[in-house]
């Protein structure tokens, strides 16, 4: 595989104080241990590509998605809008939307999930815990049905917290682990494929002009196991619609 660079990056939006990018699957959205090419460091380099800057570019990393997920995300590019995103982030106040395929079919068509998760580091594997064991850290979203096809559901994730592996674990937790995802039991039948976990939409206030900004992006639908929903009913909305409703 051609090895990813700046060029490849999906651009959605960019302005003095932010840029918007699409990551792809299995990117880290920071270096790690592995060498390989992160969001973080090709973001930069974008930067200092497309503005001709001399020397490093300053990106701040205000949200993560886990390396195997792919979707939307943020990034600052000043030190005052890295503040001001990080704060929202801490409030709750940036809205995170993911589509996600799960193995099988919920019981309940839509509720809202509560646990305590905690991760092992030397594992990499997030866990279920009680809320008196140290490290646990509280976790909630919000789901809902779309569609069932061949043995897969379509499911929209409102993340109202933002823990490693949350929604990983939580889908996992009613017996519908997300599509490809071994680590937490899915269908032997998705193994190979991606992981079917997109971050589909945010919703945030811009650090400085304040005007409230809404960006949603399409998972792959040409690919397994996208391509068996109508993804575009789904998501296709009309921003200014939803925007004056706000």
């Amino acid at each position: 595989m051609t090895p990813i660079t700046y060029k490849d990056i999906n651009v959605v939006y960019e302005d003095n104080h932010i840029i918007v990018v699409v990551k792809p699957f299995n990117i880290p959205s920071q270096a790690d241990n592995t060498g390989d090419k992160d969001m973080l460091t090709l973001v930069k380099e974008h930067i200092v590509h497309t503005k001709k800057k001399k020397g490093e570019a300053f990106v701040g990393l205000v949200q993560r998605l886990d390396r195997p997920t792919g979707g939307v995300m943020v990034f600052a590019k000043t030190s005052k809008s890295a503040s001001r995103l990080c704060e929202m982030i801490r409030n709750n106040e940036l809205e995170k939307r993911y589509f996600a395929v799960v193995c099988g079919e919920p019981v309940h068509k839509s509720g809202k999930l509560q646990h305590y998760l905690k991760k092992d580091p030397r594992t990499n594997v997030v866990v279920i815990a009680p809320l008196s064991e140290a490290g646990a850290k509280f976790a909630e979203l919000d789901y809902k049905m779309l569609d069932f096809s061949q043995g897969f559901s379509l499911i929209d994730i409102n993340l109202i917290t933002g823990r490693s592996h949350q929604a990983r674990v939580q889908m996992a937790s009613m017996g519908t682990p997300i599509f490809a995802d071994m680590k937490y039991g899915a269908d032997q039948r998705s193994k190979g494929y991606n992981l079917a976990l997109f971050a589909s939409e945010i919703k945030f206030t811009h650090p400085v002009t304040r005007e409230r900004m809404v960006f949603r992006v399409f998972p792959p639908t040409d690919s397994t196991p996208w391509k068996s929903f109508n993804i575009d009913k789904h998501l296709n909305l009309d921003i200014k619609n939803l925007s004056d409703s706000q």
